[in-house]
């Protein structure tokens, strides 16, 4: 059974960054996707993040238009990890961020139900 760990969530200000780590154990995830999807409070749960397999040590990463340029996904198979780099927080980046893994198509990487594995949970709160 796979498990997946999340941590690195916070309070931090307009402007601020924040890294968050996902962790998983119960099997080796190196030709899974991994990526991150966040829920604010009375929306829906939305896409953010992922980085898929291509094959061998074929690696994609994908964003939500929202965090181009402010979030870098980065993962390291050897650690079972996956993390979120996220620079330039804003009010509306606040969420709670869940990490997750399975395995979607190169046109379906942001869908939700394509992903088997999910985490429980961190808050990411950006507030002056």
């Amino acid at each position: 059974q796979v498990q997946l760990v999340e941590s690195g969530g916070g309070l931090v200000q307009p402007g601020a960054s924040l890294r968050l780590s996902c962790a998983a154990s119960g099997r080796t995830l190196s030709s899974y996707g991994m990526g991150w999807f966040r829920q604010a409070p009375g929306k829906e749960r939305a896409f953010v993040a992922t980085t898929t397999w291509g094959g061998g040590s074929t690696y994609y990463a994908y964003y939500a238009d929202s965090v181009k340029g402010r979030f870098t996904i980065s993962r390291d198979n050897a650690k079972n990890t996956v993390d979120l780099q996220m620079n330039s927080l804003k009010p509306e980046d606040t969420a709670v961020y869940y990490c997750a893994a399975g395995r979607p198509g190169p046109n379906d990487y942001h869908t939700d139900y394509k992903y088997a594995y999910w985490g429980q949970g961190t808050q990411v709160t950006v507030s002056s």
